[in-house]
């Protein structure tokens, strides 16, 4: 029997968690078509929020706010638009949060950025935002927005050490940052180590998995070689022989996330932030195997009102 559909379950997971989707502007009128599919299928499953990314280097400012926008007046949701500190001014910066703010968009994720394609090492701008923790004051000068913030639980790659990234996480919070949103991660005792080591280092806002459906094994595996994620070997094997099999390996992916999930659940986590790669099937699939429906999308509204995060 499917561990995730036992009457015992049930029991040991009576509320529904949270759970927000994380999606890439497009770049293309297939890729658009895409996007709004996805945000289609996913939309009646009640998220807290829906985020747009930032291209590397900033590339994609104007494509994010379009679609930042779009999604408020056409769907209703509550979007969070990303902002970073790469390739722009401080005056630039505020000019667009300006306009996110006169557009109705009061949530936005504010990251330091990763810089374009074969630029090398982060670079603030002459006259630019050095760091997170800096944007995140500057944006909170421009307005009271509610900001989110990127957390690491195996640290980020340009850290000097795991203390100096919690001291980073201190500071975004400090700044004015409401949330920590994590990198993905695969093993659940990581998350609960770096929990833990949060609670330290003095950071007290809410802390939100990022949870990555594997869609593609191979790039799941690039994906985490550049960003410091580590892979186990358990789920190395699980997915083994499956390149080829794209049926079974959705799957598996869906049972491997739903397990995980599950897992931080009996942790006392309520809440999953998923990087759902602009596609809804796979992410859908793991909201379901939670409990969440369609139907019961008001009473999660309900159970978690405006600017009252849970978790995190």
């Amino acid at each position: 029997m499917n561990p995730l559909s036992t009457s015992w379950d049930q029991q040991a997971f009576p509320v529904h968690p949270a759970v927000s989707f994380e999606f890439f502007p497009p770049s293309t009128p297939d890729m658009q078509s895409k996007l709004w599919q996805a945000l289609t299928r996913l939309a009646p499953l009640a998220p807290r929020f829906v985020s747009v990314t930032y291209g590397a280097g900033g590339s994609t400012r104007e494509r994010t706010h379009e679609t930042v926008v779009a999604i408020e007046r056409q769907l209703g949701l509550r979007p969070a638009a990303h902002l970073t500190c790469v390739g722009a001014a401080k005056t630039e910066i505020e000019t667009v949060a300006r306009r996110y703010w006169q557009a109705g968009i009061r949530h936005l994720v504010a990251l330091r950025g990763d810089p374009a394609e074969g630029a090398g090492r982060f670079a603030p701008h002459p006259h630019g935002y050095s760091c997170a923790a800096d944007l995140v004051a500057g944006l909170k000068r421009v307005a009271d927005f509610e900001i989110s913030v990127a957390a690491h639980p195996e640290t980020h790659p340009d850290a000097l050490s795991p203390q100096a990234d919690l001291e980073n996480l201190k500071r975004k919070q400090d700044a004015g940052a409401a949330r920590g949103i994590t990198q993905f991660f695969f093993d659940v005792e990581v998350f609960l180590r770096f929990r833990d080591a949060v609670v330290r280092a003095g950071v007290s806002m809410p802390l939100v998995p990022g949870i990555l459906p594997v869609t593609n094994f191979q790039q799941v595996q690039k994906f985490s070689a550049r960003c410091g994620a580590s892979v186990p070997a358990s789920l190395v094997r699980v997915f083994d022989g499956l390149d080829a099999d794209a049926e079974t390996r959705k799957l598996v992916a869906a049972h491997v996330a739903g397990e995980q999930c599950r897992r931080l659940q009996s942790e006392g986590v309520n809440e999953f932030h998923f990087y759902t790669l602009n596609r809804a099937e796979l992410t859908r699939a793991i909201c379901h195997l939670l409990g969440i429906r369609a139907a019961a999308a008001q009473t999660i509204s309900a159970a978690l009102p405006d600017g009252n995060p849970a978790g995190d």
